[in-house]
């Protein structure tokens, strides 16, 4: 029987892994303390803020061909995966690396967690190409094409279709997968089933068309926004230009640092699985992806911020509900109050502190 069907990983075994298993197990000891308390600490963050994203977007009904349908969409994903970075909590915390709940929930948990990871990334990459079109045309919304996408949005259109085509791939992977696993979220081994390990290599393909998409509109976006502020400082809008060309950097940063990492490491991750890799190895890059998945759930607790970025209805909600506690402090005996008041072009608001009166 093959050692690795009865014991740990360990670094001392010499050579290459053997090929009768599927799965390594490989354990997590100094990460699993760290991992647990991330993973919660992000359950909570990207639960609390994108349940906020949803209900605000959900209630501004008045922007329907607007980028809130992207947002919606985004938003929706990010509360998916917060539901499995749950199990990570169970798994890693709770049971102490030990998987009970069957093969089939740790199959559709695996799988949904990155299903609803890339239909982000994908999204993310398709508001940074219609945030650039509307720029560069100044602000003349797109011409709807006929049928289906003239009925309901291009848009909703485009969001349906990679739902559909993402729950399709996810759902022909659950079924595929192997009925008998007694490991979950461990190293998985695919020289018997190498198509496994292309299909994770075109979504590293997927992920690093849609950076590069964000990178060129975004900078695009930035240049042409602060070029246009300094040739004409005396428009009206010169100063938010400057500032929306420093929230689209700001916005590439945010994607940068939680994805780029995950998706280097990811490759290198590939390889191991599909060729005859050392058992240490394998075990170096196994625990490198745990550490970068984190980065990547990061992002699900991040978007909010994003959301505040691009939709003057997520600042403006926002800003009324930080104004409305502040006031019930103030009521309660706080020294000030919050009043928070629009600006002329509707997107950004001053906050002053005032002495209540008595």
């Amino acid at each position: 029987k093959n050692i690795f069907e009865t014991k740990y990983y360990s670094d001392t075994l010499p050579g290459p892994c053997s090929l009768d298993t599927s799965s390594l197990r490989i354990p997590l000891t100094s990460l699993r303390i760290p991992l647990t308390l991330f993973y919660a600490l992000f359950v909570v963050l990207g639960l609390a803020g994108n349940l906020l994203a949803l209900w605000v977007f959900l209630r501004d009904r008045s922007k329907k061909g607007s980028v809130r349908v992207l947002l919606v969409n985004v938003a929706l994903s990010d509360l998916l995966l917060v539901a499995c970075m749950a199990f990570r909590v169970w798994y890693h915390g709770v049971r102490g690396e030990r998987w009970e709940l069957g093969a089939t929930m740790c199959h559709t948990v695996g799988n949904f967690f990155y299903m609803n990871m890339y239909i982000s990334i994908v999204l993310l990459g398709l508001i940074s190409v219609d945030r650039y079109v509307k720029i560069s045309r100044g602000g003349v919304p797109l011409q709807r094409p006929r049928g289906l996408a003239m009925r309901c949005g291009w848009r909703t259109a485009a969001c349906a279709l990679i739902w559909a085509i993402a729950l399709a791939l996810t759902l022909m992977m659950i079924l595929l997968s192997e009925k008998t696993t007694k490991e979950c979220f461990q190293y998985k081994v695919f020289q018997h089933s190498k198509w496994k390990g292309y299909a994770n290599l075109l979504l590293v393909v997927i992920f690093w068309i849609s950076y590069g998409c964000m990178v060129v509109c975004y900078v695009k976006i930035a240049f042409k926004l602060l070029r246009t502020s300094k040739e004409k400082p005396d428009l009206p809008n010169a100063a938010r230009y400057a500032r929306t060309a420093k929230k689209s950097f700001f916005i590439l940063v945010l994607f940068t640092v939680c994805f780029v990492p995950y998706h280097i490491v990811r490759t290198f991750y590939i390889v191991t699985q599909i060729t005859d890799t050392s058992c240490y190895w394998r075990g170096v890059v196994y625990q490198a992806k745990e550490v970068a998945v984190l980065f990547s759930a990061l992002n699900s607790c991040l978007d909010p911020i994003m959301y505040f970025l691009l939709s003057s209805s997520m600042r403006k909600q926002v800003m009324r509900l930080l104004g409305n506690v502040m006031r019930e402090a103030g009521a309660s005996g706080s020294s000030y109050i919050t009043l928070c008041q629009q600006e002329t072009d509707s997107t950004d608001y001053h906050c002053k502190l005032k002495q209540p009166t008595t």
